[in-house]
């Protein structure tokens, strides 16, 4: 391989890590209703076709955050498959979503999963969503959860989930719980 097409190469993983970022991002950003990082995953003037909410950056933020608080105590957005096909600054993507919420009412537990298709476009060296369409595969409810309360509790000893800047994940840096060591 010669220096030329190794920078070509160098760059163009560079540009699909950059852009899968991007989606992980917005899904963070969703989950933590985080409206600036929810923001920055967008061009200015990115459009945004989720079904319900056909807007603009500003208002899919504010539809999506109204939407997930007014129906859910929390929820997360989980990514899997991504393709990616790039064009010079333009990029089109396929990436399978998965949804689990916890809702306020009906079903305590609810699942979907379905895809964003994207249009990506590198502007001043920045790759964001310029166009967005979800579309949803499917959506159900599961039986009930296995997992007690307590244990629940339990397994959220380290850190309590939320769905703002006072989520662990925020946390510069890291701090966890130290064992104690077992008297001997």
């Amino acid at each position: 391989m010669g220096q030329e097409e190794l920078i070509r190469t160098v760059q163009e993983l560079a540009d699909r890590e950059a852009i899968r970022q991007c989606v992980a991002t917005y899904c963070r950003a969703v989950d933590r209703m985080d409206r600036e990082l929810l923001l920055s995953v967008y061009h200015p003037d990115a459009v945004d076709d989720h079904g319900l909410f056909l807007a603009d950056r500003e208002d899919f933020a504010d539809q999506a955050f109204a939407f997930h608080r007014e129906r859910q105590y929390g929820h997360q957005h989980i990514i899997t498959n991504h393709t990616c096909e790039l064009d010079g600054e333009v990029a089109h993507t396929e990436t399978y979503w998965m949804l689990a919420a916890m809702n306020k009412t009906g079903s305590p537990l609810s699942l979907s999963g379905g895809r964003y298709i994207d249009r990506f476009e590198k502007r001043d060296g920045q790759w964001a969503i310029a166009a967005r369409l979800c579309v949803s595969d499917w959506h159900g409810q599961p039986g009930p959860s296995a997992v007690p309360p307590e244990l629940r509790a339990i397994l959220n000893a380290g850190g309590t989930p939320a769905r703002d800047r006072s989520d662990p994940s925020y946390m510069r840096p890291l701090k966890v719980r130290t064992p104690e060591k077992a008297a001997g």
